[in-house]
């Protein structure tokens, strides 16, 4: 999958002229419920109500979830909506049902009134569509190429929407036409959600300096790897964007590791297994911090499927592994390395100044090549942001549109 990307290849435009900072952003609107079917028609059977709307479609509720879900102020509260009933274990004895202009409307045998909108019915019908379900994870093919926008459009719930999309989808994308802006980064960062510390800081900068504490912060080449395998829950997503890139060398590299781990698993079953069950040491330490965790270099969910990698050569610790295993284990590793380091797994371009990458480090691993810093000054600042404000600001958007 070896390719160059070039500055002109974006797909989205800039549509608006870019927003004053200094103005104020706008209160989000919370939206009237979009339209959706009446009911025409509701009764009780067993332990469950059945309904049918407008357009002819029908479901069967039960008596229990409708009580568990009562809207009325006494069993949510009327500012945040949230649950004060405690939890239920048996339907109620009974109810009457009756239609009010359409919406639901029950009668509970101990008095209580629960009334339900058409419109939030069938949105939570068994049946429905969940509209807020966020983009699946796909692994890259060997003709993938990252989705492109412009600066002035994550600014728009468009280009924004698409750009969180791309993101959550594919694990990495670019953003171009910057401002060559100190904290660029975090302002975009923090229309997202906060920026998530490390023992780095909230927001970092990369560069060559004397007395490093990490690799980054040097001239060297990097090969592919996680951010902070060291960490119980590793960052997320980082962001990093550019402000100087003149220095000869210094390309950065990108692998997607679920594409890469199902090779693997295709390719030598036993090296997947290996590095999917057994656990090893990550470690980082300098003067002030010794952070460490233990965790498998893949990890899978219950089903088998890829859900993470770690793999930091780094800061991989001392491996503690029963004598025997050692030596497959060692095989395994090797043969992941092998083909992360692959061109046929890996994109790489020059990241031009007021340029974004963005990448989801707990699947995607990332690199550099080495570069010159008597050619010129190189510059990136970073931060690292929780998938779950990403969700959140894609649900947000969705809600809203």
């Amino acid at each position: 999958m070896h390719s160059t990307i070039s500055q002109a290849d974006t797909l989205i435009t800039p549509t608006t002229d870019r927003p004053d900072p200094q103005a104020a952003p706008p209160m989000a609107e919370l939206r009237p419920y979009p339209a959706t079917p009446l009911l025409r028609g509701a009764s009780a059977r067993d332990e469950e109500i059945e309904l049918v709307w407008d357009d002819g479609e029908r479901a069967s509720i039960p008596l229990l979830w409708l009580r568990d879900h009562c809207p009325c102020e006494a069993c949510r509260h009327h500012q945040t909506r949230e649950r004060l009933i405690a939890p239920l274990n048996e339907a109620p004895e009974s109810a009457e049902v009756g239609l009010e202009a359409g919406h639901l409307r029950l009668r509970w045998a101990d008095g209580h009134l629960s009334q339900f909108a058409a419109g939030w019915l069938y949105q939570r019908r068994p049946a429905a569509v969940d509209a807020s379900a966020l983009p699946a994870r796909q692994a890259w093919c060997e003709a993938f190429t990252p989705t492109r926008v412009a600066h002035a459009d994550i600014f728009t719930p468009g280009g924004e929407a698409t750009w969180l999309e791309a993101l959550l989808r594919d694990g990495l994308v670019l953003l171009d036409g910057g401002p060559l802006a100190d904290e660029e980064v975090s302002r975009i960062a923090e229309r997202i959600g906060p920026q998530r510390p490390t023992n780095f800081g909230a927001r970092f900068d990369v560069r060559s300096k004397p007395n490093p504490n990490n690799a980054a912060y040097t001239a060297i080449g990097l090969a592919l790897h996680t951010d902070l395998p060291n960490w119980r829950q590793p960052p997320d997503i980082q962001l990093l964007y550019c402000l100087q890139n003149e220095a000869q060398g210094g390309e950065s590299l990108f692998a997607d590791g679920f594409q890469v781990a199902e090779a693997l698993r295709e390719q030598a079953p036993e090296h997947f297994r290996l590095l999917s069950e057994l656990a090893i040491d990550f470690r980082f330490q300098d003067e002030t911090q010794d952070i460490a965790t233990r965790a498998p270099v893949i990890e899978c969910d219950a089903s088998g499927q890829v859900v993470e990698i770690r793999f930091n050569n780094w800061i991989r610790d001392t491996l503690r592994l029963p004598a025997a295993q050692m030596t497959a284990w060692y095989r395994a590793y090797h043969h992941f390395w092998t083909l992360l380091h692959s061109p046929r797994y890996q994109l790489d371009f020059a990241l031009a100044p007021g340029q974004m990458v963005a990448f989801d480090n707990r699947r995607v691993l990332h690199g550099r090549r080495a570069f010159d810093p008597n050619t010129g000054a190189r510059h990136l600042q970073g931060t690292y942001l929780d998938r779950d404000m990403l969700e959140s600001r894609l649900r947000v958007l969705a809600r809203d549109s």
